[in-house]
């Protein structure tokens, strides 16, 4: 049975009264995938804004019951942080692939882009160290509103993302597979988030397209994206 992880920050925790593109990932997948898999990670809980803190179990309406919930991520949190982590939550939950999108708040908050792919590298490191047959896809830095009030803030993402793309090319192993996932071709600031950032409702459909359309076309796992 194929154990998948999600991993990110608050585009992937998502925040109450949302789907979240981990759902419509599960949907696709319950679809599109011939064998049996499991959502697995060590939290389950949405980001309250209010409180702010991920205590929230109040996904959108219609967001089926029988979604698991279980992740690892966190609002504000990134591959600085998640390293430390995922090395006990691969083993701890078995998981046999991970879905990361990670790397706008380290930019915005801790590191520059050097050091981002630096730790990119050693969550990698530590992911295998706990399954040395993990299998990654991973999302570049998606186009967000920083970046297009802040040119050097948008040189640094474009330079992450290009140092990204040559760790996972360099890293990849029959073994443990990598796959740098494409950002959303038609990704918009303005009609696929509600802040210049997170998520709007089309905007998890095609976080979960760009996810599910690369591990389809590089791994032939699922099908293409429907929503």
């Amino acid at each position: 049975m194929l154990r998948l992880m999600f991993v990110g920050d608050s585009m992937t925790i998502g925040s109450a009264g949302e789907h979240t593109w981990r759902h419509h990932m599960w949907q696709h997948l319950r679809v599109s995938y011939d064998a049996p898999f499991r959502i697995v990670g060590p939290r389950e809980t949405l980001h309250d804004k209010a409180a702010d803190a991920p205590v929230s179990h109040e996904y959108a309406p219609g967001v089926e019951p029988a979604f698991p919930r279980a992740h690892l991520a966190g609002w504000g949190e990134g591959w600085l942080h998640m390293t430390p982590l995922i090395g006990e939550a691969v083993r701890a939950h078995r998981a046999d692939l991970l879905l990361v999108s990670l790397g706008l708040i380290d930019l915005g908050f801790y590191s520059d882009a050097e050091q981002t792919a630096d730790n990119a590298h050693a969550f990698i490191a530590e992911a295998r160290t706990a399954n040395p047959r993990i299998a990654m896809a991973v999302l570049p830095v998606i186009p967000n509103i920083r970046a297009d009030m802040d040119p050097s803030f948008a040189t640094e993402v474009a330079r992450f993302n290009e140092l990204l793309a040559k760790t996972v090319a360099d890293l990849d192993t029959d073994r443990s597979p990598l796959l740098l996932a494409s950002v959303p071709p038609t990704w918009d600031i303005n009609h696929d988030t509600y802040d210049g950032t997170h998520p709007g409702a089309d905007g998890e459909h095609k976080l979960a397209a760009a996810f599910a359309d690369a591990m389809h076309q590089s791994w032939d796992l699922g099908a293409p994206y429907s929503a």
